[in-house]
Protein backbone atom coordinates (compact mmCIF):
# COMPACT_ATOMS: atom_id res chain seq x y z
CA UNK A 1 0.00 0.00 0.00
CA UNK A 2 1.26 3.61 -1.02
CA UNK A 3 -1.47 5.72 0.09
CA UNK A 4 -2.23 6.65 3.40
CA UNK A 5 -5.55 5.47 3.38
CA UNK A 6 -6.10 2.29 2.27
CA UNK A 7 -9.06 -0.54 1.61
CA UNK A 8 -8.04 -4.56 1.53
CA UNK A 9 -10.92 -6.37 1.18
CA UNK A 10 -10.78 -10.04 2.19
CA UNK A 11 -12.65 -12.06 -0.44
CA UNK A 12 -11.55 -15.53 1.23
CA UNK A 13 -14.19 -14.31 4.42
CA UNK A 14 -16.42 -13.14 1.56
CA UNK A 15 -16.56 -17.00 0.87
CA UNK A 16 -16.96 -17.54 4.61
CA UNK A 17 -20.44 -15.11 4.72
CA UNK A 18 -21.72 -16.65 1.13
CA UNK A 19 -21.82 -20.16 2.77
CA UNK A 20 -22.51 -18.92 6.07
CA UNK A 21 -25.59 -17.15 4.44
CA UNK A 22 -26.34 -20.77 2.88
CA UNK A 23 -26.50 -22.74 5.73
CA UNK A 24 -28.34 -20.06 7.61
CA UNK A 25 -31.29 -19.77 5.10
CA UNK A 26 -30.91 -23.28 3.75
CA UNK A 27 -31.65 -22.37 0.07
CA UNK A 28 -29.32 -20.57 -2.70
CA UNK A 29 -28.17 -17.48 -2.08
CA UNK A 30 -28.22 -14.86 -4.91
CA UNK A 31 -25.86 -12.00 -3.89
CA UNK A 32 -27.00 -8.34 -3.87
CA UNK A 33 -23.96 -6.70 -5.77
CA UNK A 34 -25.08 -2.88 -6.27
CA UNK A 35 -23.13 0.14 -5.29
CA UNK A 36 -19.93 -1.64 -6.65
CA UNK A 37 -20.89 -4.28 -4.13
CA UNK A 38 -21.69 -1.77 -1.48
CA UNK A 39 -18.40 0.04 -2.02
CA UNK A 40 -16.00 -3.12 -2.16
CA UNK A 41 -15.39 -3.87 -5.93
CA UNK A 42 -18.45 -5.48 -7.68
CA UNK A 43 -16.02 -7.40 -10.39
CA UNK A 44 -13.68 -8.74 -8.13
CA UNK A 45 -17.07 -9.78 -5.70
CA UNK A 46 -18.53 -11.19 -8.36
CA UNK A 47 -16.20 -13.49 -9.75
CA UNK A 48 -15.31 -14.89 -6.38
CA UNK A 49 -18.76 -15.66 -5.43
CA UNK A 50 -18.90 -17.37 -9.12
CA UNK A 51 -16.04 -19.77 -7.99
CA UNK A 52 -18.08 -20.47 -4.87
CA UNK A 53 -21.19 -21.58 -7.26
CA UNK A 54 -22.96 -17.98 -7.02
CA UNK A 55 -25.21 -17.76 -10.49
CA UNK A 56 -27.33 -15.08 -10.17
CA UNK A 57 -26.46 -11.29 -8.96
CA UNK A 58 -28.92 -8.32 -8.21
CA UNK A 59 -27.71 -4.53 -9.40
CA UNK A 60 -29.35 -1.73 -9.21
CA UNK A 61 -29.00 -0.05 -12.09
CA UNK A 62 -28.54 -0.46 -15.75
CA UNK A 63 -25.30 0.47 -15.91
CA UNK A 64 -23.82 -1.52 -13.58
CA UNK A 65 -25.56 -4.31 -14.67
CA UNK A 66 -23.89 -3.43 -18.40
CA UNK A 67 -20.09 -3.54 -16.37
CA UNK A 68 -21.25 -6.43 -14.83
CA UNK A 69 -21.77 -8.48 -17.85
CA UNK A 70 -18.84 -7.50 -19.54
CA UNK A 71 -17.08 -8.43 -16.47
CA UNK A 72 -18.50 -12.39 -15.82
CA UNK A 73 -19.50 -13.20 -19.37
CA UNK A 74 -22.61 -14.60 -20.52
CA UNK A 75 -23.37 -17.19 -18.57
CA UNK A 76 -24.45 -15.56 -15.14
CA UNK A 77 -28.01 -14.47 -14.49
CA UNK A 78 -27.93 -10.75 -13.63
CA UNK A 79 -31.09 -8.45 -12.49
CA UNK A 80 -31.57 -4.83 -12.60
CA UNK A 81 -34.38 -3.91 -9.78
CA UNK A 82 -34.78 -0.75 -11.45
CA UNK A 83 -36.58 -2.47 -13.99
CA UNK A 84 -37.59 -1.32 -17.42
CA UNK A 85 -36.77 2.60 -16.94
CA UNK A 86 -37.35 5.06 -19.46
CA UNK A 87 -35.83 3.58 -22.88
CA UNK A 88 -33.84 1.02 -21.33
CA UNK A 89 -35.49 -1.99 -22.62
CA UNK A 90 -33.23 -2.36 -25.83
CA UNK A 91 -29.97 -2.24 -23.72
CA UNK A 92 -30.98 -4.10 -20.75
CA UNK A 93 -31.74 -7.23 -23.74
CA UNK A 94 -28.96 -6.50 -25.52
CA UNK A 95 -26.62 -6.98 -22.57
CA UNK A 96 -29.00 -10.16 -21.51
CA UNK A 97 -29.98 -8.75 -18.30
CA UNK A 98 -33.21 -9.27 -16.92
CA UNK A 99 -35.38 -6.53 -15.58
CA UNK A 100 -37.47 -6.50 -11.97
CA UNK A 101 -40.49 -4.82 -13.49
CA UNK A 102 -41.84 -3.28 -10.86
CA UNK A 103 -45.20 -1.08 -12.26
CA UNK A 104 -47.42 -1.83 -15.54
CA UNK A 105 -45.43 0.70 -17.58
CA UNK A 106 -42.83 -0.91 -17.76
CA UNK A 107 -44.05 -4.39 -18.35
CA UNK A 108 -45.68 -2.42 -21.46
CA UNK A 109 -42.41 -1.27 -21.88
CA UNK A 110 -39.87 -4.74 -21.46
CA UNK A 111 -42.95 -6.30 -24.00
CA UNK A 112 -42.51 -3.45 -26.81
CA UNK A 113 -39.23 -5.30 -27.73
CA UNK A 114 -40.49 -8.58 -27.49
CA UNK A 115 -40.12 -9.37 -23.75
CA UNK A 116 -37.89 -12.47 -22.29
CA UNK A 117 -36.65 -13.51 -18.85
CA UNK A 118 -37.43 -11.48 -16.15
CA UNK A 119 -38.87 -10.38 -12.95
CA UNK A 120 -41.75 -9.06 -11.03
CA UNK A 121 -41.67 -7.57 -7.43
CA UNK A 122 -44.69 -7.55 -5.42
CA UNK A 123 -44.58 -4.46 -2.93
CA UNK A 124 -45.77 -5.76 0.80
CA UNK A 125 -45.45 -3.06 2.85
CA UNK A 126 -42.44 -1.08 2.12
CA UNK A 127 -43.85 1.86 -0.20
CA UNK A 128 -41.12 1.85 -2.58
CA UNK A 129 -40.88 -0.34 -5.40
CA UNK A 130 -43.04 -3.17 -7.00
CA UNK A 131 -46.68 -3.65 -7.49
CA UNK A 132 -49.45 -3.96 -4.97
CA UNK A 133 -51.11 -7.02 -4.17
CA UNK A 134 -54.16 -6.48 -5.48
CA UNK A 135 -52.75 -4.73 -8.31
CA UNK A 136 -50.02 -7.43 -9.60
CA UNK A 137 -50.34 -8.66 -13.00
CA UNK A 138 -51.32 -12.69 -13.96
CA UNK A 139 -48.71 -14.91 -14.56
CA UNK A 140 -47.17 -13.86 -18.46
CA UNK A 141 -44.22 -15.11 -20.01
CA UNK A 142 -40.84 -15.01 -19.92
CA UNK A 143 -41.45 -14.54 -16.00
CA UNK A 144 -38.87 -16.21 -14.18
CA UNK A 145 -38.38 -14.57 -10.24
CA UNK A 146 -41.50 -13.11 -8.20
CA UNK A 147 -40.04 -11.32 -5.41
CA UNK A 148 -40.19 -8.35 -2.07
CA UNK A 149 -38.97 -6.58 0.06
CA UNK A 150 -38.83 -6.51 3.71
CA UNK A 151 -38.97 -3.56 5.61
CA UNK A 152 -37.96 -4.29 8.56
CA UNK A 153 -35.55 -7.48 9.19
CA UNK A 154 -33.22 -5.81 11.30
CA UNK A 155 -35.56 -6.19 14.05
CA UNK A 156 -36.76 -9.90 14.86
CA UNK A 157 -39.56 -9.05 16.92
CA UNK A 158 -41.41 -6.23 14.54
CA UNK A 159 -44.72 -7.75 13.42
CA UNK A 160 -44.66 -6.24 10.02
CA UNK A 161 -42.02 -9.01 9.35
CA UNK A 162 -44.71 -11.89 9.50
CA UNK A 163 -47.38 -9.57 7.94
CA UNK A 164 -44.96 -9.08 4.79
CA UNK A 165 -44.31 -12.47 4.92
CA UNK A 166 -47.80 -13.64 4.62
CA UNK A 167 -48.92 -10.84 1.76
CA UNK A 168 -45.98 -12.29 -0.39
CA UNK A 169 -47.21 -16.24 0.49
CA UNK A 170 -50.45 -15.60 -0.89
CA UNK A 171 -49.70 -12.76 -3.70
CA UNK A 172 -46.54 -14.93 -5.14
CA UNK A 173 -49.08 -18.32 -4.91
CA UNK A 174 -50.19 -16.63 -8.75
CA UNK A 175 -46.88 -17.49 -10.08
CA UNK A 176 -46.62 -21.30 -9.33
CA UNK A 177 -43.96 -21.28 -11.97
CA UNK A 178 -41.55 -18.92 -10.90
CA UNK A 179 -38.76 -18.56 -8.31
CA UNK A 180 -39.90 -16.80 -4.71
CA UNK A 181 -37.72 -14.49 -3.37
CA UNK A 182 -38.09 -12.50 0.16
CA UNK A 183 -35.94 -12.23 2.39
CA UNK A 184 -32.98 -9.84 2.28
CA UNK A 185 -29.46 -10.19 4.86
CA UNK A 186 -31.68 -10.00 7.93
CA UNK A 187 -34.43 -12.35 6.22
CA UNK A 188 -32.31 -14.79 6.46
CA UNK A 189 -31.94 -15.60 9.58
CA UNK A 190 -35.96 -15.22 10.51
CA UNK A 191 -36.57 -18.81 9.98
CA UNK A 192 -37.09 -21.04 7.18
CA UNK A 193 -40.56 -19.98 6.24
CA UNK A 194 -39.13 -16.58 5.38
CA UNK A 195 -36.54 -17.91 2.80
CA UNK A 196 -38.92 -19.55 -0.29
CA UNK A 197 -36.62 -20.56 -3.17
CA UNK A 198 -33.76 -18.19 -2.61
CA UNK A 199 -32.51 -15.30 -0.63
CA UNK A 200 -30.83 -12.13 -2.07
CA UNK A 201 -28.49 -11.08 1.13
CA UNK A 202 -26.20 -7.90 0.75
CA UNK A 203 -24.59 -6.30 4.09
CA UNK A 204 -23.65 -10.04 5.30
CA UNK A 205 -22.00 -10.92 3.00
CA UNK A 206 -19.48 -8.11 3.41
CA UNK A 207 -19.36 -8.55 7.06
CA UNK A 208 -22.21 -6.27 8.42
CA UNK A 209 -24.63 -8.15 11.13
CA UNK A 210 -27.89 -8.87 9.93
CA UNK A 211 -29.39 -6.78 13.59
CA UNK A 212 -26.94 -4.15 12.53
CA UNK A 213 -24.37 -4.99 15.16
CA UNK A 214 -21.63 -7.22 14.68
CA UNK A 215 -22.69 -11.36 14.58
CA UNK A 216 -20.19 -13.87 15.54
CA UNK A 217 -21.56 -15.84 12.34
CA UNK A 218 -19.98 -13.79 10.10
CA UNK A 219 -16.29 -12.63 9.11
CA UNK A 220 -14.94 -8.57 8.65
CA UNK A 221 -14.29 -8.40 4.71
CA UNK A 222 -13.28 -4.92 4.69
CA UNK A 223 -10.70 -3.19 6.06
CA UNK A 224 -10.18 0.51 6.29
CA UNK A 225 -6.67 1.62 7.12
CA UNK A 226 -4.99 4.87 7.45
CA UNK A 227 -1.46 5.73 8.20
CA UNK A 228 0.03 7.49 11.04
CA UNK A 229 2.38 10.57 9.31
CA UNK A 230 3.22 12.25 12.30
CA UNK A 231 3.28 11.80 16.09
CA UNK A 232 3.55 15.09 18.61
CA UNK A 233 3.66 15.96 22.08
CA UNK A 234 0.58 18.20 23.15
CA UNK A 235 0.77 20.01 25.99
CA UNK A 236 -2.39 20.45 28.26
CA UNK A 237 -4.45 23.67 27.62
CA UNK A 238 -3.64 23.40 23.62
CA UNK A 239 -6.27 22.10 20.83
CA UNK A 240 -6.41 19.96 18.36
CA UNK A 241 -7.83 20.62 14.44
CA UNK A 242 -10.68 23.08 13.14
CA UNK A 243 -12.84 25.06 15.59
CA UNK A 244 -10.75 24.10 18.96
CA UNK A 245 -12.53 20.88 18.79
CA UNK A 246 -10.81 19.02 22.13
CA UNK A 247 -8.63 21.30 24.04
CA UNK A 248 -6.80 18.78 26.37
CA UNK A 249 -7.15 18.74 29.96
CA UNK A 250 -3.64 16.73 30.21
CA UNK A 251 -0.39 16.21 28.35
CA UNK A 252 -1.17 13.85 25.53
CA UNK A 253 0.65 12.49 22.56
CA UNK A 254 -1.30 12.15 19.31
CA UNK A 255 -0.85 10.64 15.97
CA UNK A 256 -2.08 12.28 12.80
CA UNK A 257 -2.86 9.50 10.56
CA UNK A 258 -4.12 10.02 6.72
CA UNK A 259 -8.15 9.41 6.61
CA UNK A 260 -10.54 11.93 6.76
CA UNK A 261 -14.27 12.78 5.53
CA UNK A 262 -12.57 12.32 1.48
CA UNK A 263 -11.72 8.67 2.77
CA UNK A 264 -15.00 8.17 3.89
CA UNK A 265 -14.08 8.94 7.44
CA UNK A 266 -17.87 10.83 8.93
CA UNK A 267 -17.51 14.17 10.31
CA UNK A 268 -20.08 13.16 12.79
CA UNK A 269 -17.16 10.99 14.20
CA UNK A 270 -15.76 13.88 16.42
CA UNK A 271 -16.15 13.41 19.17
CA UNK A 272 -17.43 9.87 19.82
CA UNK A 273 -14.87 7.96 17.24
CA UNK A 274 -12.54 5.16 17.77
CA UNK A 275 -9.87 3.27 15.88
CA UNK A 276 -7.90 0.34 16.45
CA UNK A 277 -3.81 1.14 17.47
CA UNK A 278 -1.62 -1.28 19.32
CA UNK A 279 -4.33 -3.64 20.40
CA UNK A 280 -6.70 -1.23 21.37
CA UNK A 281 -9.64 1.13 21.19
CA UNK A 282 -8.38 4.63 21.07
CA UNK A 283 -10.10 7.92 20.38
CA UNK A 284 -10.32 10.47 17.75
CA UNK A 285 -9.48 14.02 19.08
CA UNK A 286 -11.15 17.07 17.68
CA UNK A 287 -12.72 17.21 13.63
CA UNK A 288 -12.34 14.92 11.22
CA UNK A 289 -10.72 16.81 8.47
CA UNK A 290 -11.05 16.06 4.60
CA UNK A 291 -7.64 14.66 4.27
CA UNK A 292 -6.30 14.00 7.89
CA UNK A 293 -7.60 12.95 11.68
CA UNK A 294 -5.94 13.15 15.02
CA UNK A 295 -5.83 9.74 17.32
CA UNK A 296 -4.58 9.98 21.39
CA UNK A 297 -2.30 7.66 21.97
CA UNK A 298 -0.98 8.49 24.87
CA UNK A 299 1.23 5.28 26.28
CA UNK A 300 0.90 3.09 23.01
CA UNK A 301 3.62 1.77 21.15
CA UNK A 302 3.15 3.47 17.71
CA UNK A 303 5.58 4.94 15.20
CA UNK A 304 5.72 6.48 11.83
CA UNK A 305 4.33 4.64 9.49
CA UNK A 306 2.14 2.53 11.72
CA UNK A 307 -1.42 1.88 10.40
CA UNK A 308 -4.77 2.92 12.24
CA UNK A 309 -7.85 0.21 11.52
CA UNK A 310 -11.09 2.77 11.37
CA UNK A 311 -12.95 -0.40 11.02
CA UNK A 312 -11.71 -3.90 10.01
CA UNK A 313 -11.32 -7.63 12.08
CA UNK A 314 -10.60 -5.70 15.61
CA UNK A 315 -13.20 -2.78 15.04
CA UNK A 316 -16.29 -4.10 13.38
CA UNK A 317 -17.73 -2.33 10.83
CA UNK A 318 -21.69 -1.86 12.89
CA UNK A 319 -19.46 -0.71 15.98
CA UNK A 320 -18.03 1.99 13.55
CA UNK A 321 -20.72 3.45 12.06
CA UNK A 322 -22.78 3.37 15.12
CA UNK A 323 -20.37 5.36 16.56
CA UNK A 324 -20.54 8.09 13.58
CA UNK A 325 -24.29 7.76 13.87
CA UNK A 326 -25.32 5.88 10.92
CA UNK A 327 -25.04 2.17 9.37
CA UNK A 328 -22.75 -0.36 7.90
CA UNK A 329 -24.39 0.57 4.78
CA UNK A 330 -23.43 4.20 4.05
CA UNK A 331 -20.38 3.33 5.83
CA UNK A 332 -19.57 0.71 2.91
CA UNK A 333 -20.35 2.66 0.30
CA UNK A 334 -19.01 6.29 1.37
CA UNK A 335 -15.34 5.14 0.81
CA UNK A 336 -13.47 7.29 -1.05
CA UNK A 337 -12.31 6.77 -4.63
CA UNK A 338 -8.51 8.10 -3.79
CA UNK A 339 -8.13 4.83 -0.83
CA UNK A 340 -5.91 2.60 -2.05
CA UNK A 341 -7.49 -0.98 -3.01
CA UNK A 342 -6.15 -4.30 -2.18
CA UNK A 343 -7.71 -7.77 -2.73
CA UNK A 344 -6.84 -11.27 -0.80
CA UNK A 345 -7.77 -14.03 -2.55
CA UNK A 346 -9.03 -13.07 -6.20
CA UNK A 347 -10.40 -15.07 -8.47
CA UNK A 348 -8.88 -13.26 -11.84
Amino acid sequence: MTAPASLTVDLNALSHNFHALEAVSGVPVHPVVKANAYGLGAVPVAKRLLTEGARTFFVARLNEGVALREAVGPDPTIYVLDGCVGGAAGALKAANLRPILNHADQIIAWNSIGGGACGLQIDTGMNRLGFRPEDAPGPFGGLEMVMSHLACSDDPAEPMNRRQRDAFAAASARYPDALKSFSNSGGCFLGPDYAFDVVRPGICLYGGGPEGRPDGRLKAVATLTAEILQIRDLPAGESVGYSRGFIADRPRRIATCGAGYADGVFRSNSPGGRVWAAGALRPILGRVSMDVIAVDVTDADVSLGDHVELFGANRPVDDAAAAAGTISYELLTSIGNRCERAYIGRAD
